[in-house]
This record gives structure tokens, C-alpha cells and sequence, in this order.
């Protein structure tokens, strides 16, 4: 494996620090202060230039200048800094000092990976352009990166190209993962509200029935993915909420239902949508009852530029070689804000082995400190890559 940064190196044992005392301090989207804070102090500490701060309440954007002249390109690598609403139960010596927050998401090591690549090109920086590296914050449901953008990210700094990274558990460490188009789903929500006529459980003639009502959809929506949408296409409808009634002998008045839509193509989506409305609307005229049905969008799906994937693949083959290097990997239907950047600049979001550890967003999982040096590495291999 030809790494710029070894395992075991002081850079290496400097970034397992910052992981762990990130991974004991965790902090859900836009209050992450105390790991901004200590973004901020290692990064004058190594000399790194900050050019803003506070954009999007935490987030922060620092640059290092190639030492060659000759080139204005610059691209920018970006890394997530949020926990989650979880319990951690690792029983690691340094797990979260937060009761119901933890970094279940692999994103302490994230942000750990580039400051170490800050860090380390601040005092390498052989090449020409510059690199920007963005800390985002709230990345877990909260659209970070958008309020990033809206706030003026990409006119403050101008780069060609943005670059993302996610550790994956049960991909081996050392191995990596690329491909060039549809990367991660977009993910909607969606509520419906029914409001029927309630009564007496043994008079069931004198109601409208919600719980008939909500039932009816939830077993109607299954025909959407299966017989609307087109079998190459990829979709998921999931009902994961219904809410209705509190006595045995009551017949409720109104009935909730709630749930998720993953697609990756917007004329899916669209589909989707039509078909639910159609189904919820036909179903409450039926009974002659009334639902309210509210659609969430929710983040975009993440693309990579195929350029831009087989640039990455090359960086990584280099690095660990082809066969350590997946082209095959099938989109996942989680979803990942960092949509919106690759939405305004072409770029690739690519995938980083964190050995056999507990999935992601599961209260055991922790990110593999051995991963650090590997990640930090082809961030550096990256950045001398193109910016040659």
C-alpha cells in the first residue's frame, strides 16, 4: 500500500487523538461548537490558513496555497462533523460523554481524516493550485451542506471540482469503493392526516372508519413500486408510522400515517408522488371521509461525475491497488447531502473500507482508527493528483 502517511506515524497517533476526543464529545447538526473549536485550534497550530468560519452556523472552510506556480486550479475535499440522536453502547474508553448522542456515523473519523491531510500538505506542498477543505456541519438530516451553499460557500471560494469520502463497514480496510453516476438515493418523507367519523366500537354502521381508511393505503401504496414503477428503475415506499385510536371499544376519528420515499431518477419520484395522491384522495372520497396529505423533499440523490469516479478510481489504484478497488458496488438508497455539492460542481463521493464493524447509525458501531492513515493518504494522493 503506498501511503504518504504510515500507520503509527506521530501524524497518525495525532489524528486518533482528535478522533476519540471528538467520538467522546459528540454533537448533533448545527451545534457542533466544541469540534469546530478544536478544527479551528489544529488548524492554525499546523499553520493552516482559515478563510471562513460560522458558514452555516459551524461550519468551516481552510485553504493551503501549492508551493509551484504556474496553475489557478483549485478543487476542494469536504468531511462531516455531526452526530447522531443515539445511545452509544460500544463501551469504548473514550464513548460519548452525552447520554443519547453519539457518533454512530463514522463522522468524527471524518473530519479527523482531514485534518490530518490539512495538516500534512500544509508542510508538503509540493503542487500547483490550491486546495480547499471544507468542515461540514449537519449533515444528518439537517442539509449542512445546502446552508453552506446558500450562505455563499462556492462564491467565497472557486473551485473546478468537490471530493467526498464515507467510511463503509464490512468493506475491508485498505479497500475502496467507486463508480461514476448514481451513488446514494434521494430521500423524501411524507404524512397523511385522515379524518374520518369516530363511535362506539360495537356500532361500527354509524362511523367512517380511519383505521379502514389508513390500512387501505398502506396496502394500495404497495402497488406503486411494484406495479407502477418500471422494473429497471430502483425505488423504495416505506410506511414506517401509523398512529390511531387509544381505547378498545372506540372507533377512531382519525387515523397518521408517515414514511420514507427513496428514488435516484426525478421522474420516479414524481411517479410516486402522483400514484399516493391519486390512492389517497380515491380512498377518502370512497368512504366519504377527508386526508391531508403533506410530501417532504428531502436531500437530492448524490451523482458522480464518471469523470471525476474514474479519476478517483485511478488515484485509489495507485494507491492500493486495482484489485483493493470496487467498481461494482451498488448504490446505496441511504442518502447524503453532500447531493447538493455535486449538484453545483462535478466531483465524486467515494467509499473507504472501516473493516467488520457494526453497521452505520447502530449503536455499537465505531469508526477503525487503523482507517485513519489510509483515508488521510488518499486525500493527500488525491490533491498532488490533480493539482499536478
Amino acid at each position: 500500500m503506498n501511503m504518504m502517511i504510515k500507520q503509527d506515524s506521530d501524524l497518525h497517533k495525532q489524528m486518533t487523538n482528535w478522533r476519540q476526543e471528538i467520538h467522546a464529545n459528540p454533537e448533533i447538526g448545527f451545534e457542533e461548537f466544541k469540534t469546530a473549536a478544536l478544527v479551528k485550534a489544529q488548524l492554525l497550530k499546523a499553520g493552516v490558513e482559515i478563510v471562513a468560519e460560522e458558514i452555516a452556523v459551524t461550519g468551516i472552510v481552510a485553504v493551503v496555497h501549492g508551493a509551484k506556480g504556474g496553475s489557478n486550479k483549485a478543487i476542494a475535499l469536504r468531511a462531516d462533523m455531526d452526530a447522531l440522536p443515539i445511545k452509544e453502547l460500544t463501551g469504548a474508553d473514550y464513548a460519548s460523554k452525552t447520554d443519547g448522542k453519539m457518533h454512530a456515523c463514522g463522522h468524527d473519523g471524518h473530519t479527523s481524516m482531514l485534518l490530518g491531510a490539512a495538516t500534512y500538505l500544509q508542510k508538503n506542498n509540493d503542487f500547483a493550485g490550491s486546495v480547499y477543505f471544507l468542515f461540514q456541519p449537519a449533515e444528518e438530516g439537517y442539509g449542512g451542506a445546502r446552508k453552506m451553499i446558500e450562505e455563499g460557500l462556492f462564491d467565497k471560494i472557486s473551485v473546478e471540482n468537490v471530493y467526498g469520502m464515507h467510511n463503509w463497514p464490512g468493506m475491508k480496510l485498505g479497500e475502496f469503493a467507486v463508480r461514476g453516476g448514481p451513488v446514494m438515493a434521494a430521500a423524501d418523507s411524507f404524512e397523511i392526516n385522515i379524518t374520518a367519523r369516530g363511535g362506539h366500537g360495537a356500532m361500527p354502521h354509524t362511523t367512517i372508519d380511519a383505521v379502514i381508511l389508513g390500512t387501505q393505503m398502506v396496502n394500495a401504496f404497495q402497488s406503486i413500486v411494484a406495479r407502477n414503477v418500471d422494473p429497471m428503475d430502483t425505488a423504495v415506499l416505506s410506511v414506517t408510522q401509523i398512529h390511531s385510536g387509544d381505547a378498545f371499544n372506540v372507533i377512531p376519528e382519525t387515523c397518521y400515517l408517515a414514511g420514507t420515499i427513496r428514488t435516484f431518477k426525478p421522474e420516479v419520484k414524481a411517479l410516486i408522488k402522483q400514484r399516493m395522491t391519486a390512492i389517497i384522495d380515491g380512498i377518502a372520497k370512497m368512504h366519504d371521509a377527508k386526508a391531508e396529505f403533506n410530501y417532504m423533499d428531502g436531500y437530492p440523490s448524490t451523482n458522480n461525475d464518471q469523470e471525476q469516479a474514474d479519476f478517483c478510481q485511478s488515484v485509489m489504484s495507485d494507491m492500493v491497488g486495482g484489485d483493493k478497488v470496487q467498481t461494482d458496488l451498488n448504490p446505496s438508497m441511504g442518502a447524503e447531502d453532500f447531493s447538493y455539492m455535486l449538484e453545483e460542481k462535478a466531483g465524486a463521493y467515494i467509499m473507504m473500507g472501516n473493516g467488520d464493524s457494526a453497521g452505520l447509525h447502530n449503536p455499537y458501531y465505531n469508526f477503525n482508527d487503523k482507517a485513519l492513515p489510509i483515508g488521510a493518504s488518499y486525500w493527500v494522493k488525491l490533491v498532488e493528483t490533480a493539482l499536478n
